[in-house]
């Protein structure tokens, strides 16, 4: 093969994946960041202002959003967890047609909620009044004035959990065997919506995930097993890549690393690992292995 058809293979090549990053990411002109805590919402703003997003603006809730998000966004306005028909007036007002959510709503503010009158008519709906309820029926009423709710992940693919060892030592037996038994049961209980992060120690369940969250179930967890507990964290059987999606960040690996945990397994493809290359070093440093696994 000559010198110049392999220039031209390249470039056809080079072409075509330009293309493909096109179709995965049609052209927006602006986005609306629904920004609850964490790094999230400020990692989301910078993959999508680097993926070409022209005007970014924010809803931003008070006792929650990280107030820097602020120097990454175009326009941010506070509002208070329940005021939906603010959220809908400030979109509709900047004329946003593509939102995503970002970031975690700490559950106890969902029991301090003081809903507007629009929220309230939503709940009123609803039979059950969990996570996944009440997000899917925001985002209806965000359809219902031309805004697609686009999937969490959206810009962040790279930051996607792949398959296989991420960090830290390669598992023994043991450790395997009690991912096994932690997948299991995790995916149990994703399915009955009770929580989706679970841990083990030497096949023994120490600690499931509620309403506290993924990181006071880790500090649990970790207080009854001593230390080498397993945690297993996985996405709902059916889960709406749109809201809550898993999530692990470096506040996740310090408290893991607190709890002398040994091994985090996540499921490939549909777990969220912000800053990866800081998660990474952590995990490496503190000697705790992250695997990714699809089934």
């Amino acid at each position: 093969m000559s010198r110049s058809a392999t220039i031209v293979e390249a470039l056809v090549s080079s072409a075509c994946l330009f293309q493909i990053r096109c179709l995965a990411h049609p052209p927006l002109h602006a986005l609306g960041i629904i920004a609850g805590n964490g790094v999230y919402p400020r990692l989301l703003a910078d993959a999508a202002r680097k993926a070409g997003v022209k005007k970014m603006i924010a809803a931003a809730f008070t006792g929650e959003t990280d107030p820097v998000l602020q120097q990454h966004v175009d326009v941010l306005e506070w509002m208070r967890v329940g005021q939906l028909n603010r959220l809908l007036t400030f979109f509709r007002a900047h004329d946003i047609h593509h939102a995503i959510m970002a970031g975690q709503i700490a559950p106890k503010n969902l029991f301090d909620l003081r809903p507007d009158w629009k929220a309230l008519m939503l709940l009123g709906t609803l039979k059950e009044r969990n996570a996944e309820s009440i997000f899917a029926a925001i985002a209806d009423e965000l359809a219902k004035i031309d805004v697609e709710l686009l999937p969490a992940t959206t810009f962040l693919e790279d930051s996607l959990a792949a398959s296989g060892l991420i960090a830290g030592p390669k598992l023994s037996r043991n450790e395997e065997d009690d991912v096994d038994l932690g997948w299991r049961i995790a995916k149990e209980i994703a399915r009955l919506d009770i929580g989706q992060t679970i841990l083990v120690r030497s096949g023994t369940v120490v600690a499931v995930e509620a309403l506290e969250g993924t990181n006071d179930a880790i500090r649990r967890g970790g207080e009854l097993a001593s230390s080498g507990a397993v945690m297993v964290k996985v996405a709902k059987p059916s889960q709406d890549m749109r809201f809550d999606v898993p999530v692990i960040g470096l506040e996740t690996i310090r408290i893991a690393a607190e709890a002398r945990l040994r091994v985090i397994a996540v499921e490939a493809g549909k777990t969220l690992l912000l800053e990866r290359d800081a998660i990474v070093d952590l995990a490496n440093h503190s000697k705790i292995s992250i695997v990714g696994r699809t089934c």
